[in-house]
């Protein structure tokens, strides 16, 4: 069923995703119909929360819906975590559909499949899985659900983001340890059992331009609000942003691992989360 999703996300059907056309509509309505079905339930009346942007000079808004739905917990004093990932991607350029397998109906689809395996095995905290819109655009979807989160922001205890994680070549990387150093042995207790080499990195702002990751996706937003991330990915590869990023590209081996590998420390997080404090 997974590689199927992802099959069915990344198709020329959905016409490369872009926020606010009819490809990104049906990629909705795919993700929708997928949640349900995994038991994630709705917040409120439905999944969907739309949102506005402007993309300067212009002034006329830009529509974006990000996708909201809910895995309860049993403890952890109402607190949260986020499951996120972007479903956007380019649209169509010069009659070339960007189908983005990688960027992110990997990740897109990753969030179903971690649904799935959850369902019926509630953690301690309560999942939220977001599927954004707008990441493309600069974050766009992320930042409307900072600025306007259903649940409030001081019981979120950290942002788990999936964008790119279908095309590891055996190496993932994860990022957020060196904004929040208390999740270093989390992660690193992680990579010793993991399927895939999970590395550690991305995420120091000293880094050479373009290698810290830290600002480079919806993980960003909520780092900006002072909620930690884990953020994990790969590094750019050459069909990265290229109409060649299609579906019969992706290993199947490589991205369940890297599915497996997400699951393990998404479950390691729930454990451990609450951080220590700071100097503590």
């Amino acid at each position: 069923m997974i590689l199927d999703d992802l099959r069915t996300l990344s198709s020329d059907a959905m016409e490369g995703r872009r926020t606010g056309t009819r490809g990104a509509a049906r990629a909705r309505a795919f993700l929708e119909a997928r949640l349900r079905a995994a038991g994630v339930h709705p917040l409120g009346d439905g999944y969907e929360r739309a949102f506005t942007w402007t993309r300067p000079p212009e002034m006329a808004p830009h529509p974006g819906v990000n996708l909201v739905g809910s895995l309860a917990g049993d403890g952890a004093a109402g607190r949260f975590i986020v499951m996120s990932a972007h479903y956007d991607h380019l649209g169509i350029r010069n009659g070339q559909i960007y189908n983005g397998a990688d960027d992110d109906a990997s990740g897109a689809v990753g969030l179903l499949a971690l649904a799935r395996a959850l369902r019926g095995h509630p953690l301690r905290h309560t999942l939220l899985f977001v599927e954004f819109d707008a990441e493309e655009e600069g974050m766009r979807g992320s930042r409307a659900f900072v600025a306007d989160p259903p649940v409030p922001l001081a019981r979120i205890a950290l942002d788990l983001n999936l964008d790119m994680v279908s095309r590891t070549a055996g190496v993932l990387w994860v990022a957020g340890a060196h904004e929040t150093p208390a999740l270093r042995p989390i992660l690193e207790e992680v990579a010793a059992l993991a399927p895939v080499a999970l590395r550690l990195g991305h995420d120091r702002p000293e880094a050479p331009e373009g290698d810290d990751w830290t600002e480079q996706g919806d993980h960003g937003s909520f780092h900006d609000a002072g909620i930690p991330f884990v953020y994990l990915g790969v590094e750019d590869h050459p069909d990265y942003h290229r109409p060649t990023d299609d579906f019969e590209r992706i290993d199947p081996g490589e991205y369940m691992n890297a599915l497996r590998a997400s699951l393990m420390m998404l479950l390691a997080l729930d454990q451990a989360l609450p951080l220590p404090a700071a100097g503590s």
